[in-house]
Parts: C-alpha cells; structure tokens; sequence
C-alpha cells in the first residue's frame, strides 16, 4: 500500500513536541500541534478580563510551548516562516481534526495511565489506517496497547526522537508486537529519506539502544571517576574530540541534557533490567544524589557540574564542581601524556591503539573505560538488538560519537579487546570467542564499496542494508582513487563523475586544494562527465588558508600574495566556467572561501545543516576569492524595473559587512547565497555526495553547455559608494563600528559599487576581480589586519579592533 504524509498531529507541545512539530514543518509537512486546556487564568489574563472560555486562553499553553521553542537557541526551525506550516489547538476543542492527518505522535508526559488516556481520546476521532506512534522512552507497548482496537495496535509502534529533534539524528523505530510490517518499513523509511534521520529498529526493552548504552557509558564514567582520582575537567578531556566525541564531553553534555533527564533514565533502567549483569551500575553515587538534592540540575537551573561565576567586576569565570568536597572552584587545565602522543594523529579511529597503550593515568582510565563498554555492548546482543551495526548506528547518530562500540574494538583488535576484558575480570561472550575460533577478525569489512558487518546467527560477513542510496567515500577512496595530493584526493564516483575530497586541516582552501580543483576539472574536461565537490568530514571547509596569508602579508611578499589571490580568483571562475558540469556539496561549516566555490558552481546540493557566509570582515579583509565580485553580480541579476537598487545593493552589501552566516541552507537561500530555481537541498547529509553525482550526470547527459563570462554586471558608481560612505561614516560616529571596521566597509563598498564611476555602467567580471583583489591586498597590508588574522589563528575567535 502506498502511504504518504502531508499532515501529521503532534499531541503534547513540550520541548520535544515542539521540537518534532519544528522538524516536520522543516520539511514541509504540514502540522497540528495540541495539548491541554489550562484550568486557571494567568495575572495578565485576568487583567485583560478574558475568561477560561475565551480561544487565546484554551490555546495558551501550546502557543507558549511553540513561541519558547521558536525562540531558543540554535533554533529548532531552519527558518522561521516554515513556522506557518504548523497550526495549534487543545485537546478539547481540536482533537476531532486528527481525523484528516496521515500520522498522529503522542509526546506527553511519561505516565501510561496519562497515555492511555490520550489514546482512548484519539480513538474516537482517528481514521482507520491512520499510523499512530509515541515517542515514549520507557514505558513498554504491550501496556500502551492494552483496550485499543486491532486497527490502532496494527498501527502502533514507538518513534524515539533524540532532543533537539532538528539536530540529533537518531531515530529509534520499535514496532508494537501487533504492529504491521509494512508500517515498521515504511517508519524506518521515512525517518531516512524525508526526515534525514539514522533510523534505527529497536526492541521493546527498557530505554532501547540508545540511552542504554549511552547512560551505561555516563554511570560506568560516574564510578570511575573516584576509583582513578579524576576530576571534571580532567574526564572532560579525555571523552571529548580526541575520541571523537563532542566537545561537550560528558559532564558538560549533562549538563546540557539536565541531570534529573539522566537520572530518570538511569532509574528506569535500574528498576527494569534485574538481570542486567551491570545492574548495579545504574545506581547513583552518592554525589549525584547530593546535586539532585540540591537541585543543581545543569543549565536549566543555572549550575550542574559547572558553573558560571560572575564577579563584582562583571568578569564571567566557569567553575567546576570538586567531586569530592562537592564545592565550586576554578577550572583547571587537564593535561596527559598519551594524549600528546595522539597529537599528529588527525582521526580519532586511528588514535585508540596509541590511548590504550598509555603509561599514565590516560592509559589506565581508557583500558578500563573500553573494556566496561565492549563487556556491557557484546551482552546486549540480541536482548537489545540482533545486528551489531544497529547499536554503533544509535550511538553515532544519537550521542554524536565519531565511531561506535564495535567500530572502536575492530580499530584496537578483537583480541587486544578481549585481551582488555580480561585484564579487567570481564567474561568474553560466548559469540565473540566462537568468532575469533571462525578466524574472523573484523566485526566490519569493506567489499565493492559497502560496508559488510559481521552476522553471529549467519556466522558470515553480511552486506550491511540501507546502502544503496549512498556513496559512502571512506569505502572507495582506495579502490577509485584517481589523484591525491598532500590536501585533496579525486575518486571516480562511476558513470563519468569525479569526486574532489578536501583533506587539509579543518578543509581550508590553500594552494594543495586549489591544485586539486583545478586537476580535478581538467580531468573531467578530458576523460569524464562532471565534477562533484564534496567530501564527508564535519565540515564543508572553513575557508581559506589564513595562516598562508598572515605569513605573506608579514613578509611582505605583496607580489607573492597577489599571484595567490589571483590563483585563488581564477580557480573559483574557471569552476563557473568549466566545459563540464561542477556541483557544489557543501555541510557544515561553509565559510569564507567555501561559500565562494559553493556561489561559482553550476549548482549546489546543500546539506540542510549547512552553515554558510563570507565571514572575511572577522579577519579584517573582504571576500577576496570572487565572493565580493558574485554579490555585486548577484544584485545586479536581482535588479528589477522600478526597484530602489541601491536598497537591493545594500542587502547584498550588508551580508559580508555584518559577515551573516545562515544557520541553514533554506535561511542561504533568503541571503542570495544559494540561488532559487537552480540549487537543491538534502535532509540526509548521507545521501548527499550520491545526489549530488546524480544532478552532475543529469546536466552532463542533458546537454551541458559551458557558459559565457559575464560582460553585463550593472554597477552603480558614485551613487552607491556615497550612500555608503554616508553610511559607515555615521556608524562609526555612534561608536557602533570600529575607525577598521569602517576602512574595510569603505573597500567593500567601492568593489559593489564598481568604483567611483560618475554613472550606473555594465561591467565585466573580470573588471570587479581587479578591484575586489586590489582591495584585498591593500588591508592586508594594515597592522590591524594583521593582528585580526593573528588573533583568529591563535584563539579561533575574531578581533574587534
């Protein structure tokens, strides 16, 4: 049976149900948003006369819950007019609308008797068919089912969504034991393919496998603690980004999530899995007991195991809970020899066997640390799941881990991890010895491009599924490759496509990308169809080299510096004019010159957590890659008759002097960044490298025509570049921009406004990347510049100077 979904009820508008309502709107599903009718008026209510009869009142808690959602930061929304796609009304008054949607999700309070009141309710309005989930993460189905009809138990299953909805991908799927399987299939499809997530299928066990792995990860973290000496910051270190995990770490993420979150998951696991052979790791030390005591809860109440400390003086300190006297105190730095020695090592995976082997502290805590998790994930096989692949997937996409469980014990070696296990008093389960005796000694291998995970009831290395719809580049750079240098590598994609990978530091563009750039298109004008640009790190690329730039501009190579900035224009033009197709992928961090190469491509297939803007004015220069010249062309293009231009100019000119960065590729679009019409966007960052080779091969095989350089750019002279002037001059006036802030604006200005030309005249292209490098070159030779660009490579932050 074919199913789709147009219009979907969210019942419960909190946090979470405001969250999923937001992400749903995201992708343009149209939403009807619910919760309860408030019992008593508010001061201001009554104030204003208005009675509990009155609409606004009956609608004001979900309209609270909506407008604090749409309100918090980052923003569950990717813009803020997607809102419009959401509709709110109580449970009284509204609910019989559930009968026109396609898919009903229950996101109220976790109490079944509640549950099964909402249900009851939904029953009585809900059209046959119509798919009905919770997104419970606790309370079994079998009790939520129970008195509902054969349809509604048909229909049934739970879909756990990771806080916040938008930005965490895991998606746990957990059919009812009536569900229909076309309806648990067409979920985990759903949740990949519309809702961009990592669908997971899960078994109906407490805190599925997610939150059981991760909070047995958290508790172990919480024993462990005392046991080494380890303090906050010092676990912080050692469980953040060099092992892939998220700079949060683990207390901070705590903190982040709120204590009593954790500990009511911990005490459902604790009270649900007796038999658990960890179980008593789920019970809280005391110091957890303490702060819940003390209500010390994380940010939501202000401070958790950190705290923000303002002085007398204003000054803002983060301080740091002392597990022991369970007193604030200042941060102290951590610091441990193994994790210098993993210094050179630039992926995570590759840095596990240098930590385990660790003569410190570090080492010890890591051996300890693995052995616990690889003892706890092999035993959760098949009470949690029966595939392997499917507890690192819940891990990834739900806890942002680099690398899952089984991921890390392949990148150590089976054995060494059994070798761990041991050391630590830990049995080996019965199926990994079975399968080390087998010879097998990968739970993952990579065959023809596709990851293959190791099956225990086959015995046998099995095609992992779901993967067809991607291009995975870490499974064919070895077999494809095409070229490679120091910081990019080209791989043929198939059907005439090549892929150029970025592979610098943080992917900046300096002369080893350029190279590759320029490589990349000439063996795609030869031999090949088209050129994807696109690679899978965590960033598009941040920009240009920077450090590349301060050193020429210290040494005062201005004619070095030129020639760059030259090459650097030219490579982003000849991607614009190649006789070749070239589609831009960009994710992430876009920034600086990966914006510009994402505006001279001949079409972007965007990530929608894609972070794009020409941010240079935090360096203290202007976009100097093309990006000033593509703005000033941009304006021109948007130029209609009877239009104020210079007011269309002044936008464009206002996005790289405030150095606006869109916090999602649909907010791109309303910046001029991404073009309406011709660039795409994808929800599932996964399938993007495999539809951006899918638009490059439909161009290419539609008859591809290498476009004409631009001869017709309308530039505005004088009447522009006054209006600016004016304008940064009473800026600076009010003290609102800095006397650089204004020097940079002014050479900005005279590049969009094409120069001091007495009249509005058509230019080339060419003419306004003369202008834009020679504005370029002139603030890279201004002390203040230089000590912008300095402070951004030492800090990572800007210089207003």
């Amino acid at each position: 049976m074919k199913r789709s979904i147009n219009k979907i009820a969210v019942i419960g508008s909190g946090i979470m149900g405001s969250g999923i309502a937001c992400h749903f709107a995201n992708i343009g599903v149209e939403v009807l948003l619910l919760d309860i009718v408030p019992r008593e008026l508010t001061d201001k209510e009554q104030a204003k006369g208005l009675t509990l009869e009155d609409k606004v009142v009956r609608n004001r808690m979900v309209n609270d819950h909506l407008m604090a959602s749409l309100k918090s930061k980052p923003s569950p929304i990717y813009s803020q007019k997607f809102a419009n796609r959401i509709s709110t009304g109580n449970l009284e008054d509204d609910l019989h609308k559930i009968k026109d949607v396609d898919w009903i999700i229950e996101v109220v309070v976790e109490r079944l008797d509640i549950k099964q009141k909402v249900f009851a309710q939904v029953e009585k309005h809900r059209k046959p068919g119509t798919l009905i989930t919770s997104n419970t993460s606790g309370i079994p189905i079998s009790f939520m089912n129970e008195g509902r009809s054969e349809d509604f138990q048909k229909h049934f299953a739970v879909t756990h969504f990771f806080n916040p909805p938008r930005y965490l991908r895991l998606f746990e799927v957990v059919p009812g034991p009536n569900c229909k399987q076309e309806v648990t299939d067409f979920l985990m499809m759903y949740g990949e393919k519309f809702l961009g997530k990592t669908s997971v299928l899960a078994k109906d066990t407490p805190a599925f496998i997610g939150n059981r792995i991760g909070i047995f990860g958290i508790q172990s973290l919480f024993h462990q603690v005392k046991e080494l000496g380890l303090t906050v910051e010092e676990v912080d270190k050692l469980t953040g980004p060099v092992i892939g995990r998220p700079k949060s770490a683990t207390f901070r993420t705590v903190d982040v999530v709120g204590l009593d979150t954790l500990v009511h998951v911990a005490n459902g696991i604790y009270e649900n899995c007796p038999n658990d052979e960890a179980h008593d790791l789920f019970k809280l030390p005391s110091f957890i007991n303490t702060m819940m005591e003390n209500k010390w809860l994380g940010s939501k109440t202000g401070q958790g195991f950190y705290k923000k400390n303002v002085d007398a003086e204003g000054k803002k300190e983060i301080l740091t809970l002392d597990l022991n006297t369970l007193e604030y105190r200042s941060s102290q730095k951590a610091k441990f020899a193994t994790l210098e020695l993993t210094k050179t090592i630039d992926k995570p995976i590759d840095r596990f066997k240098v930590l385990i082997g660790g003569k410190d502290k570090a080492g010890e805590f890591y051996r300890k640390n693995f052995a616990a998790m690889f003892a706890y994930v092999q035993n959760r096989i098949p009470e949690i799941s029966d595939e392997l692949y499917r507890i690192d997937d819940a891990m990834k996409a739900g806890f942002g881990w680099e690398n899952g469980p089984f991921e890390i014990w392949d990148a150590i070696g089976i054995e060494k991890g059994v070798e761990l296990m041991k050391a630590e008093g830990k049995e080996v389960a019965s199926w990994v010895t079975e399968m080390i005796a087998a010879g097998e000694t990968k739970f993952y291998t990579v065959k023809d491009g596709a990851t293959y995970y190791y099956d225990i009831p086959a015995k046998a290395q099995t095609k992992k599924p779901g993967q067809d719809a991607f291009i995975i580049l870490d499974n064919i750079r070895k077999s494809k490759e095409v070229w490679k240098n120091s910081e990019a590598v080209i791989e043929d994609l198939g059907d005439g496509i090549l892929n150029l990978e970025f592979q610098s530091k943080m992917n900046t563009i300096g002369g080893g990308v350029l190279q590759g750039i320029n490589k990349a298109i000439d063996l795609a004008e030869t031999d090949f169809q088209g050129l994807v640009i696109g690679n899978q790190a965590a960033n598009f690329s941040v920009g240009a080299n920077i450090g590349m730039i301060f050193m020429m501009a210290v040494e005062q190579e201005y004619d070095e510096l030129n020639l760059a900035i030259k090459m650097f224009q030219n490579t982003m033009m000849r991607a614009r004019y190649s006789s070749i197709p070239v589609v831009v992928a960009p994710h992430g961090m876009t920034l600086g010159g990966g914006c510009e190469l994402s505006m001279h491509a001949d079409k972007v297939v965007a990530a929608a957590e894609t972070y794009i803007g020409l941010v240079e004015f935090g360096v203290g220069v202007i976009p100097g890659g093309g990006g000033s010249k593509e703005m000033a062309l941009r304006a021109s293009d948007t130029f209609r008759k009877g239009d104020v231009e210079l007011n269309v100019l002044q936008e464009y000119f206002l996005t790289i002097g405030m150095a606006k960065v869109a916090t999602s590729a649909y907010e791109a679009f309303d910046m001029g960044i991404l073009q309406q019409g011709k660039d795409v966007v994808v929800v599932n960052k996964d399938r993007q490298i495999a539809t951006a080779k899918a638009h490059a091969k439909l161009m290419a095989e539609s008859g591809y025509t290498q476009p004409a350089p631009r001869k017709d750019v309308k530039v505005l002279g004088k009447q522009a570049l006054g209006m600016f002037l004016v304008g940064t001059d009473a800026m600076e006036a009010s003290k609102y921009i800095s006397e650089h802030d204004q020097k940079i604006a002014n050479k900005l200005a005279y590049v969009m406004a094409g120069g001091d030309l007495s009249e509005p005249t058509l230019v080339t292209e060419e003419y306004l990347l003369d202008l834009e490098r020679e504005a370029f070159l002139s603030l890279c030779t201004e002390r203040k510049t230089l000590e912008r660009i300095q402070h951004m490579l030492k800090t990572g932050k800007p210089l207003r100077n």
